[in-house]
């Protein structure tokens, strides 16, 4: 999470794959038994009530599916806490509509505690639907903890006040590029934006694959033309550039609104050009992420932006498992881009309607990074179901007696669970000890580390809690209507004005700027 100390591991497969633990109070040395554990959550000495019953709403970036061992993860956290846990966990892509619908259907039946991107973070506290943890956080342990890094948590703040508590910096997406289709098509890695369409260009109607056929392949598919959440462009960073399609605070502190900068309108003519070439998937619209997956390791497409670390491992071997060329390189962002966006990071929030949300706090978040036996569950899982000591042979890998190694997962057998380093490497001892560090998952991180920027966190205010919602959906309309169906960006722009986008964002910058 928020420690220094910097072993940047993302979650094994059971825990929070999208939010990164930087803490290794747990290593491999000192990661006790199942038998051991229990013993820091359990005997808290202060005054806070200790809760009977957790309820947690969650995306898909928790904990996986029971067949590769939540349940008996939830076992196990019960188990060392004496309290029962229930996780909800809609489908990964319907969460917030799922989330959206249960916070309108009375607090009465709200979670104590939501998973929140940032745009939904700033709004729901905007509406006053999340505990203010800024009192917990400044007298709790884990801020007095030398080892926490304080700015990951505090960056979170709104006008002052905490309402979530971030596991981790964002993360954020870059470009990987198949390198056999680039050998194929003669070309380098491209470094400008008329370089990236040249390699389009080839990806699209030439024949990058090698099977003899021209134009039967394409060059890039995203989940979408424009994201629901900061940064918004990240998946189709070349095309957007210096664009940004929300609000934004520039360097004079003005607040801004990007969709009605002229940047915003050259992006769209780009994203419309690119597509009527064919460069961009024709699916993109209702693409899901998994889709783009699928296709990208099936061979579909050429270039993919997405999350660099351990991602970029996992598409190398996606590859290689359907009988392709895995070797990928990594795309540096172009100059027209300069940066790639880091996300701002997720947050665990507690809801206003929690009856105890200074138990939940200190018995669910607080505990998480106790440097012991519960970041250990966290970070590992639960022994004997996710990693052992006991001497076996693993997907090929035999290990002695006391030896710390991942499990297989079951839903995938000759797969182990693995914990994957996010590119600060060997700083803490566990990391030789565990499991090696691929070379996509440290090369594609040592890129992004070197060539990110922070999204805006977004804000909220009475004006922004009104229109922001109806207005991102008109945004997103028009940016699809001007790609897919051809409509030209001035007659979207004129769709802006007469449906009330203009004078949605103007009451909304107008309040920024109070």
């Amino acid at each position: 999470m928020v420690k220094k100390k910097l072993l940047s591991a993302a979650l094994v497969s059971i825990t929070v794959c999208s939010m990164i633990f930087t803490g290794c109070g747990s290593t491999a040395d000192n990661t006790t038994s199942d038998t051991q554990m229990g013993n820091t959550v359990g005997n808290t000495t202060d005054d806070v009530e200790k809760p009977d019953k957790i309820t947690i709403m969650v995306d898909g970036t928790f904990n996986t599916k029971l067949a590769d061992g939540q349940e008996e993860w939830i076992n196990k956290w019960e188990e060392m806490t004496g309290i029962e846990l229930e996780v909800i966990q809609p489908d990964h892509n319907a969460y917030y509509d799922v989330l959206g619908q249960t916070f309108a259907s009375g607090s009465e039946n709200w979670p104590d505690v939501v998973i929140l991107g940032s745009s939904y973070y700033s709004g729901y506290a905007g509406e006053g639907a999340l505990w203010d943890m800024t009192d917990a956080w400044n007298n709790s342990e884990l801020k007095k903890n030398p080892n926490t890094d304080v700015s990951v948590v505090e960056g979170n703040m709104l006008d002052g006040h905490l309402y979530g508590l971030a596991l981790s910096g964002g993360g954020g997406c870059m470009t990987f590029v198949r390198k056999q289709w680039l050998d194929n098509c003669g070309l380098d890695i491209p470094t400008t934006y008329e370089e990236y369409l040249e390699m389009l260009d080839a990806f699209t109607n030439g024949d990058p694959d090698g099977d003899g056929i021209n134009g039967n392949t394409i060059g890039v598919s995203a989940a979408g033309f424009v994201g629901n959440e900061a940064p918004y462009t990240n998946y189709l960073p070349e095309f957007y550039q210096d664009a940004y399609p929300s609000f934004y605070q520039g360097e004079d502190g003005v607040w801004k609104d990007g969709f009605t900068e002229d940047s915003m309108k050259e992006a769209i003519k780009r994203l419309q050009d690119a597509y009527n070439k064919g460069y961009i998937d024709k699916e993109s619209l209702t693409n899901a992420t998994s889709n783009c997956r699928t296709k990208f390791t099936e061979g579909e497409f050429g270039a993919f932006t997405y999350w660099a670390g351990g991602w970029a491992d996992t598409m190398s071997e996606g590859l290689e498992a359907n009988g392709l060329d895995g070797e990928l390189v990594f795309m540096p962002p172009i100059a027209e881009v300069g940066k790639y966006w880091q996300r701002c990071a997720p947050v665990y929030a507690i809801t206003s309607s929690c009856k105890n949300p200074e138990g939940v706090f200190k018995y669910f978040l607080e505990s998480i990074f106790d440097d012991g036996d519960m970041e250990t569950l966290w970070i590992y899982g639960v022994e004997g179901v996710h990693w052992s000591r006991q001497a076996e042979t693993v997907c090929g890998n035999t290990y002695q007696d006391g030896e710390f190694h991942m499990l297989e997962m079951r839903s995938q057998p000759g797969i182990q669970y693995t914990t994957l380093n996010m590119g600060d490497t060997n700083i803490c001892p566990m990391t030789e000890k565990l499991v090696p560090v691929k070379k996509y998952n440290e090369e594609s991180m040592e890129i992004f580390n070197a060539n990110n920027k922070t999204a805006p966190l977004p804000v909220t205010t009475d004006m922004m809690s009104q229109y922001n919602g109806d207005l991102t959906s008109l945004k997103n309309s028009i940016i699809a209507d001007c790609v897919v169906q051809g409509l030209s960006v001035e007659e979207g722009y004129k769709r802006f004005e007469q449906e009330g986008g203009a004078e949605w964002s103007q009451a909304i910058v107008d309040s920024l700027n109070k």
